[in-house]
């Protein structure tokens, strides 16, 4: 994948820090705040990165107009006004900041519980119009309160661990963090509908998606205690903010604090009005300091982009992120070349029915084989995907053409060090292309039954021929290939197997023009291939 960066424009104003970074690392910087949809629709023609904060609304009709784009990156948390669907489908890693403004959220988060506790704002505006109202305004102590945080990433523990500082009885949940790892930080786990009866104030760090679109609605809430009080700095939408202000007016909900609406602005005041709920205008990461953290913490990823290393806020790219750690390069470009020879081998197959499955034997760093699944679907699907096929739209682009894929591990396989196995079955067809790595170097095991002992390098270029199976072609073919002034680097032949061809695999500096007129009577020529 190609990670050159030599133009990002930034469509939104941005701590200078930001600049910075990206100019001090010889990316060149087009900072042009506040346009128009039709001015970026112009700007971002020749850009390989975008930078945005909040103001940006990154459409698929912006994503597909970048023909150069290659990561776009959020200034911020949340990426629900980028398209990520359009940007995966393109190749265009989405990057966020999910550190930079974590302690600015958390404290936020920790004002909004204290001044409903102690109606810190309604005092403040009381007092303001001239009233001196000691008795309307009684507040309760948070010591001995119990506070649910539903979400237990960064923010949620941040918040967990300030709140505990008041005396407060923390319990949460998080589907992806253990009740072992929440007992860590101080925090109880329940699931969800364990968690709505016992809280007293509850607080909500979560994403909007689906699955929490009007999580706390009118039967979440008739479960929660009497008095119950809300905070939401996450995503607007996480709360029915109807149901919830009928709560308020019925008096069983106490309170909300809100930073986040479901329309920003909101037109709607009706639950912004009410006097139980404290509000501000999306202010959760409006710090001075956080808009320098944010700022810092998306330039240094792409830099970090351009010199190949992880990405820790990427949000759509797992297998990039995987195959930027050192020991599993080799493995990634392994797999690739096992997709290329793949490619080549058998029929052509219709993409309606083609099936991809990898299997892994033997111990390789990353347990994970989704990376060496998307690495062989680049080198299978290449030649085929004019658009370009790359690490991060390699799966989608598999899936829309209706392509079955699968993974599949092993403890031990048929060689004795640990070895990828391709399998491609193309109209009923099947081939396995294996190969293991040595050092850092990718090595060819075997073409279907037919081995190649101690395995062949891929890399540079190479020439596949194959002939039948009791053949002995190898020399004729050094000659053949001789005529034509090539160098050779290697030169290889499989066993023979019976029923099967037997194949030749001849290493070359570089790409040879002609190289299909290379024929012999008892061999033909297959490929090229470059690794």
């Amino acid at each position: 994948m190609d990670r050159t960066l030599k133009k990002v424009l930034i469509t939104d104003p941005i701590d200078a820090n930001c600049i910075k970074i990206l100019q001090d690392n010889r990316i060149n910087v087009d900072y042009k705040p506040k346009l128009a949809v039709a001015q970026i629709l112009e700007a971002i023609k020749d850009a390989d990165g975008l930078i945005v904060r909040s103001g940006t609304t990154v459409t698929a009709e912006i994503v597909n107009a970048a023909k150069q784009l290659k990561i776009i990156g959020r200034a911020g948390v949340g990426v629900d006004n980028i398209d990520c669907t359009a940007a995966t489908h393109n190749g265009v890693v989405v990057i966020n900041a999910p550190g930079g403004n974590t302690l600015s959220a958390a404290e936020h988060t920790c004002a909004m519980i204290v001044s409903m506790a102690r109606y810190v704002p309604q005092g403040c505006a009381s007092l303001k119009d001239g009233k001196w109202d000691r008795t309307k305004f009684m507040g309760s102590e948070l010591y001995g309160k119990t506070l649910a945080i539903v979400g237990l990433g960064r923010i949620g523990r941040e918040v967990a661990k300030r709140m505990q500082s008041f005396g407060m009885t923390t319990i949460g949940h998080d589907p992806l963090v253990t009740p072992l790892e929440s007992k860590a930080f101080g925090v109880d786990w329940f699931t969800l509908d364990a968690i709505w009866p016992q809280a007293d104030f509850i607080t909500l760090h979560v994403p909007l998606i689906p699955q929490t679109k009007n999580l706390v609605d009118a039967s979440v809430l008739a479960k929660c205690r009497k008095g119950v009080r809300f905070v939401n700095v996450a995503r607007g939408g996480i709360i029915d903010e109807d149901a919830l202000y009928e709560s308020l007016e019925a008096g069983h909900a106490g309170g909300l604090g809100v930073d986040v609406f479901i329309e920003e602005p909101p037109k709607d005041f009706k639950l912004i009005k009410h006097p139980k709920v404290v509000c501000t205008p999306h202010l959760g990461a409006s710090t001075v300091e956080a808009q320098v953290k944010v700022a810092e913490e998306i330039a240094n990823q792409f830099v970090d982009f351009v010199n190949g290393k992880p990405l820790h806020g990427a949000v759509n790219a797992p297998s990039l992120n995987a195959a930027m750690k050192e020991e599993m390069r080799p493995w990634a470009v392994l797999a690739q070349a096992l997709g290329k020879i793949a490619s080549n081998v058998g029929s052509t197959g219709s993409k309606q029915h083609l099936s991809v499955t990898v299997h892994k034997y033997g111990r390789i760093i990353e347990n994970d084989c989704n990376l060496l699944l998307t690495a062989a679907l680049i080198g299978l699907l290449e030649k085929k995907v004019p658009t370009g096929i790359n690490l991060v739209n390699a799966p989608v682009l598999a899936a829309a053409a209706g392509i079955k894929t699968a993974t599949k591990s092993a403890a031990e396989g048929e060689f004795a060090t640990p070895s990828v196995h391709l399998e491609v079955v193309k109209d009923g067809e099947s081939h396995v292309i294996a190969g293991g790595v040595a050092g850092n170097v990718p090595l060819l095991f075997s073409i279907d039954s037919a081995k190649f002992q101690g395995g062949i390098p891929l890399r540079g270029s190479a020439l596949l021929f194959k002939s039948a199976a009791n053949d002995k072609s190898l020399g004729s073919l050094i000659e053949a290939v001789s005529v034509f002034n090539i160098s050779i680097v290697s030169a290889s032949e499989s066993s023979s197997v019976i029923g099967q061809p037997k194949w030749y695999l001849i290493l070359v500096p570089n790409e040879v023009e002609s190289a299909d007129k290379i024929n012999l009577s008892n061999a033909t020529f297959v490929t090229q291939i470059t690794f």
